[in-house]
């Protein structure tokens, strides 16, 4: 007898006896168990066998692959007559008792669905609590049993009422976002009903450039006047809530965007690689620093020319352009003396800023940054070579559908990303700008050198970097604190040169930029 179970992890017992994990030492032959398990009768043709499971190979080719998937399936259930090819008809355990958990949970399920009563559809998810095939995300002979599962599960958590479940599954599911709300404002938890919200607009914003529907903004609303009316919703938390963007021109008649939330005390960010003010406030990469900034800030930032909302039909900028650009935000936004954030690339405009307007920057906050840029502090031939061949990758993969182009830089930004991270980071760098504009971004950060620069800078600053950031050497975050006249410096445990919100790095960022803007 054979227990298959797919819902979940995938397991197998034989007579009662578990086979072992490290058995299925093949893809293939655990593959040929599922899908055979998967069919009313546990057989198929070996030539429907072949075209589900290879489906790029021809016969000739795919027939060795199918021998040897059923071999070393024989091989992990430790039986001869557990897989069969015979007739050309490949069979699982003919002959014998084959129990699947996936047929057991359909017909169950159609049970606790026809009765419609919620505890009902909740023994049934309690009993069967695994997800379908999850190994398996991207086969595509499991595509129509997940799928048919997949919505079944659906359909039991809604009768059931477990919203937050059901949003894990499809976080666009605006009905169950609006019942969750709901929930958590009848357990008095309105801020937890808002961050609801907010996860629901980032992923409808994120993957289909809309935000929710009536119902779910106008509860938002009244969550929010409530809270405004006891007291309990801070400007802070209720300038994150939204941002406000607007236009202005740089000298050279440019136009740039730039965005306010929060309504603390000012704090400007410096443009860096590759940003969207409207995409960015909805990405899992960068919200995390958008929200809790804006908590403590009143924060101002900006796309550089040719990226996000600004102009991207321009000429080859040039460092001044980027310094003019800056120059330009800061007066729109009415500005006269406030702290000056900058990241990355941002951290050399930064200080040129801060050089040449002693008056108007009060400090500095510099992350993960240099004075020297790639190509400016190359020293051997193949350093320079690196660069050039970066640049020319990105003129030539940048805009291409396949995301490996931008994966490289991606690896570097966020190492210790999850796929969802790498993918929205991966996105958003093709959402930015063109290809052409991001070599040219590529080209002149890694022409920057501002080290003569630094003796002129009066403001007191923070240096942070993070000691094994992949993208910009530790080396030359600590540089950078040694040739600033009146600097402190602070090495983060991390290897991510964009913080992840769920790392230890990142509070520590946190409390310490705070610490020292209110010194």
């Amino acid at each position: 007898m054979l227990s298959v179970r797919l819902l979940g992890s995938f397991a197998v017992e034989v007579d009662g006896r578990p086979v072992p994990a490290g058995a299925w030492e093949r893809r293939d032959a655990s593959g040929l168990v599922k899908l055979l398990a998967l069919r009313p009768e546990r057989r198929l043709h070996r030539e429907q066998v072949m075209d589900l499971m290879w489906p790029e190979l021809g016969v000739s080719e795919a027939a060795p692959r199918l021998h040897k998937a059923a071999h070393y399936a024989r091989r992990a259930l430790g039986c001869a007559d557990a897989l069969v090819l015979r007739d050309d008809v490949v069979a699982l355990l003919p002959g014998g008792p084959v129990t699947v958990d996936a047929d057991d949970f359909e017909r169950a399920a159609a049970e606790a669905l026809a009765n419609g009563m919620p505890g009902t559809a909740a023994a049934v998810l309690d009993r069967f609590p695994g997800e379908p095939l999850p190994d398996d995300a991207y086969a595509e002979w499991a595509d129509e049993a997940r799928d048919r599962l997949t919505v079944l599960r659906r359909r039991l958590l809604r009768q059931a009422g477990r919203w937050e479940q059901l949003l894990e599954l499809d976080p666009l599911d605006e009905e169950a976002a609006v019942r969750q709300m709901r929930r958590l404002v009848r357990a008095g938890d309105r801020a937890g009903a808002l961050e609801t919200f907010a996860r629901l607009d980032r992923a409808l914003r994120r993957l289909l450039g809309t935000g929710p529907g009536p119902a779910a903004t106008r509860l938002r609303d009244e969550l929010a006047g409530a809270l405004r009316e006891r007291g309990r919703l801070s400007p802070a938390d209720e300038g994150r809530l939204r941002q406000e963007i607007r236009f202005c021109r740089s000298a050279d008649g440019v136009t740039l965007a730039y965005a306010s939330s929060g309504n603390g005390p000012p704090l400007v960010k410096a443009a860096h690689w590759m940003t969207h003010l409207d995409h960015d406030w909805n990405s899992p990469v960068w919200h995390h620093w958008l929200v809790e900034l804006s908590r403590r800030f009143r924060l101002i930032r900006y796309d550089e020319r040719g990226c996000g909302l600004s102009d991207r039909d321009i000429p080859r900028p040039g460092f001044e352009d980027w310094i003019r650009d800056l120059e330009a935000v800061v007066d729109a936004a009415g500005l006269e003396r406030f702290p000056l954030f900058g990241m990355s690339q941002g951290v050399a405009v930064a200080i040129t800023y801060a050089a040449r307007h002693p008056e108007r920057v009060s400090k500095l906050v510099l992350c993960g940054g240099y004075l020297q840029g790639q190509l400016a502090r190359a020293v051997t031939e193949e350093q320079r070579r690196e660069q050039g061949l970066e640049i020319e990758m990105v003129r030539l993969g940048w805009g291409r559908d396949h995301p490996g182009f931008r994966q490289v830089f991606t690896s570097q930004f966020m190492p210790q990303g999850s796929r969802e991270l790498w993918d929205a980071f991966n996105e958003l760098q093709r959402t930015t700008t063109s290809s052409e504009n991001a070599a040219r971004v590529l080209e002149l950060a890694g022409s920057i050198d501002v080290v003569a620069t630094t003796a002129l800078v009066r403001a007191p600053a923070l240096v942070l970097h993070a000691r094994e950031d992949s993208a910009v050497p530790f080396a030359q975050g600590r540089w950078t604190a040694s040739q600033l006249p009146n600097s402190r410096f602070l090495a983060l445990d991390s290897p991510n040169h964009i913080l992840l919100a769920d790392e230890p790095a990142w509070p520590v960022f946190l409390r310490e930029v705070e610490t020292f803007l209110a010194e």
